[in-house]
């Protein structure tokens, strides 16, 4: 059976009638919390009924301690990350690293984001660390054979190499038998993935967990699920196999 990376946390060694039954008790209440009190003094002032605020306060440019870190911080810490890596290749072919995440240096005592990137070139896993107060790059680490969660751009780069390729023809199956309709692309599909990993006994797509390989998971807008589990997507070599 093949064994499916399932998202683990891996780590680095690093009615009318009730509308207005509901709307009249709702006035009613409205009007009993807003009317004084019977022990209130004659001619003091009710308390008047507080509303809060619904509108979401802006996202600010920079976090503080232990704030996860803000958009603008990711953009910022990206745009210094990849300047060394832009030899790489992502999930497409085209060049520069896949970026996969962004998260904290908890560690660090200060504003550090450690982005992560898959580069297809050379098949390994790239940390970055970047120091946000002086905006340089503080670290740098790669290893062969980890694989993290899939990014989006990867899974619809997996779907991409499926409907590209002869074994498209069991996903159209799949697609028929789910949905009594003939598949027409990839518009409708909403795809996901497992990033998976050969076993010993695998002859189906050996090579996966040295390559980077996905087991989509594709569904229709309307929730019919289609089933491919036994069709592996080798994003590095952009190859296709049926599990055997």
């Amino acid at each position: 059976m093949p064994k499916v990376d399932r998202y683990r946390k891996w780590a680095w060694g690093l009615g009318i009638a009730t509308v207005t039954a509901v709307t009249a008790f709702g006035v009613a209440s409205w009007q009993a919390n807003a009317a004084p009190s019977p022990g209130t003094p004659p001619g003091a002032a009710a308390e008047q009924p507080r509303v809060s605020d619904p509108r979401v306060a802006p996202e600010p440019a920079t976090g503080t301690g232990s704030d996860p870190l803000t958009s603008a911080e990711v953009d910022r810490a990206r745009k210094i990350a990849v300047i060394p890596l832009s030899g790489g290749k992502d999930a497409a072919g085209a060049a520069g690293p896949e970026y996969l995440s962004a998260e904290l240096d908890a560690e660090s005592g200060g504003r550090s984001a450690e982005l992560y990137y898959y580069d297809y070139k050379t098949d390994k896993l790239v940390k970055q660390v970047v120091d946000l107060k002086t905006g340089k790059l503080a670290g740098s680490y790669s290893a062969a054979k980890m694989q993290p969660p899939a990014s989006q751009h990867e899974v619809a780069a997996a779907l991409d190499i499926l409907l590209a390729d002869p074994l498209a023809a069991d996903l159209k199956d799949a697609y028929r038998a789910a949905t009594g309709k003939e598949l027409a692309g990839k518009q409708g599909l909403v795809p996901d993935a497992h990033v998976y990993t050969a076993d010993a006994a695998d002859s189906g797509a050996a090579q996966c967990g040295k390559h980077r390989c996905l087991q989509l998971v594709v569904q229709t807008e309307d929730g019919h699920f289609i089933d491919v589990n036994n069709i592996i997507i080798d994003l590095s070599g952009r190859t296709v196999a049926r599990l055997k």
